[in-house]
């Protein structure tokens, strides 16, 4: 028995048989991505040059805008986030507070900011965004530590830096994730994902500089 999915694909024998084991199509779906999606964050990372938070956190992001009702309540809550994290850290500031202690009553004002945008959405009758699972407020949330630690070692400039490379990641992956397209081809032909892997081999061993490197350094490379 094969699977169609909501395109009307026919999924493949494989991803058929995870279906009627019981895994849902979805999860099914999201998991062929995620490889996919890591390895546009590393190229964008070492051809590029976009940091971002790592690999991790704009791959989980872009998990959190697929799991919300629409991409412009997952931004809406990623700027929520980052701006409240910015406004407590030098409201924290005179207190000399410890790292753990700070981080917690950061998220504890967090999750109380992100009810509020909940609750105007809900007074809007904006239902999508109100009714947004606890799922990507949770990712949205603990992107609150992973600015603070920025934030303290490199400054507010690069943590605001890396927090909008991370959004423009994510959104780029939310789009490249919900391509009919793609999906098509991870249903049908779930072995692409291995292609991943000679890809980041290319990618691991990359030496050339990086685009960003070429505008850093435009003067430099015309004198030469």
């Amino acid at each position: 028995m094969i699977y169609v999915n909501e395109i009307g694909t026919y999924a493949s024998s494989i991803v058929s048989f995870f279906i009627f084991e019981g895994v849902p199509y979805e999860t099914v779906k999201l998991i062929l991505m995620l490889p996919i999606i890591a390895t546009l964050i590393a190229f964008f990372r070492q051809v590029v040059g976009i940091k971002a938070f790592g690999i991790y956190t704009p791959l989980i992001i872009t998990f959190a805008f697929l799991a919300t009702n629409g991409l412009k309540y997952g931004i809406a809550i990623f700027i929520s986030v980052i701006f409240m994290g910015m406004l407590m850290r030098f409201v924290l500031k005179p207190f000399r507070l410890l790292y753990l202690p700070r981080v917690a009553i950061m998220l504890t004002v967090v999750s109380i900011l992100i009810l509020g945008v909940l609750t105007f959405g809900g007074n809007m009758r904006r239902t999508g965004l109100a009714s947004v699972s606890i799922f990507p407020i949770l990712i949205m949330i603990t992107l609150v530590e992973k600015f603070i630690t920025v934030q303290i070692e490199k400054g507010n400039k690069a943590a605001l830096v890396l927090a909008m490379e991370t959004l423009f990641i994510s959104i780029l992956g939310f789009f490249i994730a919900s391509s009919p397209f793609l999906i098509r081809l991870v249903i049908t032909h779930p072995w692409v994902i291995l292609l991943t892997i000679p890809v980041n081999i290319i990618l691991g061993k990359w030496t050339g500089l990086r685009i960003s490197e070429y505008w850093r350094f435009k003067e430099i490379i015309k004198k030469m």
